[in-house]
């Protein structure tokens, strides 16, 4: 038996699927049945044009965002963003990719707004982001992101906390100080947004008291949509709320971006388990050996097949060789997780997509967004 497929919503016959088996880099103008698009390393290149006119747009605001903190806090932040080496001297460490931020300006400029008006809730956007990233990184006790030490590596766990903490109350305070019309409405769903996301931390961890077979697939999707996709949903959601959006649309943009966050989460599931090490800057199988029921994980252990059985046996164990770690991930791709993670994301690109039509009506116009979708399911680190 293998893991069953992720079910479409009932009456949902509209969305255009491939009738044969996708990857999880299906282009999106396949997934909807159009001429295939320029090949990965064009739409690739398209992608990082569009983070990189983002960063240079948001992160002069971002920056200065950051340095309006009080001084110790300050230099957790910085130090956090790659602006900073830990004893304070300037830094060019590598950024985050922006996506967050860019789902904002796209999503404003899909629905006719201008982006520029919504660059400060852009950036709000990506102060939330580092607020989960920093908490995050305590919670799993990583020690490594983008390639540097942790936050908390270098300056203790209260230190990060109370720096994430200050990122989240900024970023609160630059749209509750926004005069735009606009501002009042998005303090509230980022709120709301957060609380969410909380919610699905909190179930996540919680998966790790419990045994290997004991997490189902529904819970593992409704923890990832709450953790990943409430965010990425919150983000296109502002951006229409800045283009001056009715509610159907704002909605729409919302479930557009919950679904591509699903499918985000997938793809990031699986660079988890067979990401390079060196691109990812974490250690090979970093999910394993932590024994974090990812989606793919919980994918085969729900299998029934006789590798699921392998794998409870191995998350029961401490996990600490590389040789465990390796015939962990064997028998997470011979349960069927892998195959099945590759084809959800395909699937919920599609839902995405099938959203966005109900908010545009030319998804020429949505090119941006397009082109995001794809890139986060595309990416390999």
């Amino acid at each position: 038996m293998t893991p069953p497929p992720i079910p479409r919503p009932p009456g949902d016959t509209v969305l255009a699927g491939p009738a044969t088996p996708v990857s999880a880099g299906t282009p999106v103008a396949v997934l909807l049945g159009d001429a295939p698009p320029p090949g990965p390393v064009i739409r690739g290149q398209e992608a990082e044009s569009l983070l990189g006119r983002t960063r240079a747009l948001v992160d002069p605001r971002l920056r200065a965002a950051v340095e309006s903190l009080p001084g110790s806090i300050r230099r957790v932040a910085m130090y956090h963003f790659g602006w900073q080496e830990a004893d304070g001297s300037p830094s060019s460490g590598p950024a985050g990719k922006a996506i967050r931020p860019a789902l904002v300006l796209a999503a404003a400029r899909a629905l006719g707004g201008d982006p520029e008006r919504a660059v400060r809730a852009a950036v709000a956007v990506e102060l939330a982001h580092n607020f989960t990233l920093l908490h995050d990184d305590v919670i799993d006790e990583d020690r490594t992101r983008r390639h540097r030490p942790t936050a908390w590596a270098v300056f203790g766990i209260p230190d990060a906390v109370i720096a994430g903490d200050a990122m989240l109350a900024l970023a609160q305070r630059l749209l509750a100080d926004d005069p735009s019309p606009a501002g009042a409405q998005a303090v509230a769903r980022l709120s709301n947004c957060i609380i969410e996301l909380c919610a699905g931390q909190q179930a996540d961890c919680s998966f790790e008291d419990r045994g290997p077979e004991e997490v189902t697939l529904d819970e593992c999707l409704t923890m990832a949509t709450a953790k990943t996709g409430a965010l990425l949903g919150c983000a296109c959601a502002m951006g229409a709320l800045y283009a001056g959006a009715g509610e159907r649309a704002v909605g729409a943009l919302d479930g557009f971006g919950r679904e591509a966050g699903l499918a985000f989460q997938l793809i990031d599931d699986l660079i988890g388990i067979w990401g390079d090490p060196v691109r990812t800057g974490k250690p090979v199988g970093a999910d394993l050996v932590a024994r974090k029921k990812s989606l793919p994980v919980v994918a085969a252990l729900t299998s029934g097949t006789p590798a699921a059985a392998e794998l409870a046996a191995l998350y029961r164990g401490p996990m600490s060789s590389p040789d465990e770690v390796s015939r962990a991930a064997d028998a997470v791709e011979r349960a069927g997780g892998r195959d099945w993670a590759q084809a959800g994301a395909a699937d919920r690109m599609s839902r995405a997509v099938h959203h966005l039509s109900r908010a545009v009506d030319d998804l020429a116009g949505a090119e941006d967004l397009l082109t995001l979708a794809e890139f986060v399911t595309r990416r390999t680190h």
